[in-house]
């Protein structure tokens, strides 16, 4: 009897000490999920190992040893420390700025990090430096405005919602998505929002960002200079209205590159005052083409020069490239250089229109903006046949001059009918075979062209 009492009561003890540290065990961890609610941002801290008595005592099962606490390294501030809940509903607007006012304090280059898997509702907000060290702002969730005008708070400004003032050395990136909401603003008389908009800044970086669905402008950047947007990707439907891609105004040394846009206006669209400006490897479309201006609205002054629109693709657009500018301005277009270009059903794959206007009541005017040494190279592909290929409408008081065409080659998408180019006052040359045809290009310059050169603002 007694051999085998001993064994059953050594076989119940160790029974019951096992359970007791398993019991315990999980208690521990109940209890630390508990207390990391407080704290929602931190990534969760694992029970630390048992203690080194437990681990030798020969009795005690032996565990293997779990990892240390982690958290963040120090220079990345995670909205969710900040309060931020990211369901989508929630107003995380003060989340956002207490993150942003700490990063740009620090003097250490800082992450502002926007998780994945959350979404986080933001009101117009300014983002103001400049910021003692460089700060990246990584979304790799979703940040998206009030959902339409009624969300809207009453005393924000309906012109703009995240603006970034005076943000030098910023760089806006990541794998998520910024999404506009806009289905409720396009149908309404009232200007609506830009999306982003950074201003006064310089230095910047756009990186991998989605954006989607802006109001107006997907991106503008006013006042900037040494801009650099890569491999970006800008989505809106192809009727909403100005919902241009990527705007630059008075902003120098701009780089845009590797992206995708398909919107309902401009892809790209470049404004006055600027100067140096590099596209390369875009695809657009549909949308209304890349477009300098419009310019010299309202009999105001504009100047642009040094562009270069390289290796693109414009595909089901109203327009491919393009320059517009009202009746009434002054100031210059100049050294503009569109080559490399694939056009795929596009209406107007090359026009110049030096009459733009928004309705029909626009008065002739004598003055005009100086469009002058432009070069279309390497454009081929397809053309809608509403329109012809190739349109250069210039001023009648201000022609356009030293407009160069090399290698351009544009056909019907439906049926066999070239059409023939349109050009009112345009001077240039051909320098190697072009179709469609071009017999209205004037050849020489244009008496008075001293006059007309006066008029060059770089």
């Amino acid at each position: 009897m007694k051999l085998t009492r001993r064994p059953l009561f050594l076989l119940l003890l160790i029974f019951s000490v096992s359970n007791s540290f398993i019991n315990g065990r999980v208690h521990y961890q109940k209890h630390h999920h508990h207390h990391n609610n407080n704290s929602i941002a931190l990534p969760p801290a694992l029970a630390e190992a048992p203690s080194s008595d437990s681990a030798t005592n020969s009795t005690s099962p032996q565990w293997p040893p779990l990892p240390s606490p982690t958290s963040l390294p120090s220079n990345v501030f995670d909205v969710l420390t900040f309060g931020a809940v990211g369901n989508g509903i929630t107003d995380d607007t003060e989340a956002f700025k207490n993150a942003w006012v700490s990063a740009c304090q620090s003097i250490n280059s800082c992450v502002i990090l926007a998780p994945i898997g959350y979404s986080f509702m933001i009101q117009s907000t300014i983002f103001t430096g400049p910021c003692e060290s460089k700060v990246v702002f990584q979304i790799d969730g979703t940040v998206m405005p009030p959902d339409g005008p009624d969300s809207w708070r009453q005393n924000n400004s309906r012109k703009q919602w995240l603006v970034f003032y005076r943000a030098d050395g910023m760089s806006l990136q990541g794998r998520g998505l910024i999404d506009g909401r806009g289905h409720k603003w396009w149908d309404l008389p009232c200007k609506p929002h830009k999306a982003l908009r950074f201003f006064m800044s310089s230095n910047l970086t756009v990186n991998g960002i989605k954006i989607q669905n802006s109001p107006q402008f997907h991106f503008r950047f006013d006042n900037c200079k040494n801009v650099i947007i890569d491999s970006i990707a800008i989505s809106s439907p192809a009727l909403s209205p100005n919902t241009d891609g990527i705007h630059v105004e008075n902003t120098n040394n701009v780089g845009i590159y590797n992206s995708i846009i398909s919107n309902g206006d401009d892809c790209i669209s470049i404004g006055s005052g600027s100067l140096n400006v590099d596209i390369q490897n875009v695809t657009c479309g549909p949308s209304h083409g890349i477009s300098i201006g419009s310019l010299g609205k309202r009999n105001s002054r504009a100047c642009v020069a040094n562009v270069t629109v390289r290796n693109a693709v414009i595909k089901l657009s109203d327009n491919g490239v393009r320059i517009k500018t009202w009746q009434g301005g002054l100031g210059s277009v100049s050294a503009i250089a569109f080559d490399g270009i694939k056009m795929e059903n596009v209406r107007n794959p090359i026009i110049i229109d030096q009459y733009y206007c928004l309705s029909k009541r626009c008065a002739n005017q004598t003055s005009a903006l100086y469009i002058s040494d432009i070069l279309y190279s390497n454009i081929k592909g397809t053309y809608d046949i509403r329109s012809p290929p190739i349109h250069f409408g210039c001023s009648d008081t201000v022609p356009c001059t030293n407009i160069t065409l090399k290698d351009v080659e544009l056909l019907p998408a439906q049926g066999d009918t070239i059409l023939d180019a349109f050009c009112w006052n345009v001077y240039g040359a051909i320098q190697m075979l072009t179709i469609s045809p071009m017999s209205c290009l004037l050849q020489g310059l244009p008496r008075l062209i001293e006059e007309y050169e006066a008029e060059r603002c770089y």
